[in-house]
């Protein structure tokens, strides 16, 4: 490819990377909150999650803003059975084997939302797409808000 190509793909691939930006970095924060279930009320510890996290999930899962805030939501109590041992033990041992890739997953988060971040520090320190990045970055953030709320 000539060397006008190149720069209009860079061009491109700066815009584009601008403003996706904001819905990148959420989805790798939601998606690494997802990956120890802290979203849920059974997440990390069986407490109620924080309404921000709760709110994240919502919109991660099913594209759409919760209608009430978890903690005001009706607790549904839930009827257990009696513990089979054999099916508790087995039940820890795939909990023990799945932390490390939930580890992996939450490491990819940060360090895609890292990255983004440092896109975006690097698109809006060219003087000659600055004004374009800064609008591509407002619109980026947005168009997701409208579709979320309308």
């Amino acid at each position: 490819m000539n060397a006008q190509t190149m720069r209009r793909i860079r061009q491109l691939h700066l815009y584009i990377g601008v403003f996706f930006l904001p819905a990148i970095l959420f989805f790798a924060i939601s998606g690494g909150l997802q990956a120890f279930r802290l979203q849920q009320a059974s997440g990390w510890d069986g407490a109620p999650p924080p309404a921000w996290m709760a709110w994240m999930g919502s919109v991660h899962i099913d594209q759409t803003v919760p209608h009430a805030e978890p903690s005001k939501q009706p607790a549904v109590a839930k009827a257990k059975a009696p513990a089979d041992p054999v099916k508790e033990a087995e039940r820890a041992a795939r909990k023990r084997a799945a932390l490390p890739m939930k580890i992996f997953i939450a490491v990819l988060a940060a360090a895609l939302a890292l990255s983004a971040l440092l896109g975006a520090a690097i698109a809006l320190n060219s003087r000659v797409t600055r004004r374009t990045a800064v609008l591509m970055l407002v619109a980026g953030r947005a168009v997701p808000l409208v579709l979320l709320l309308a």
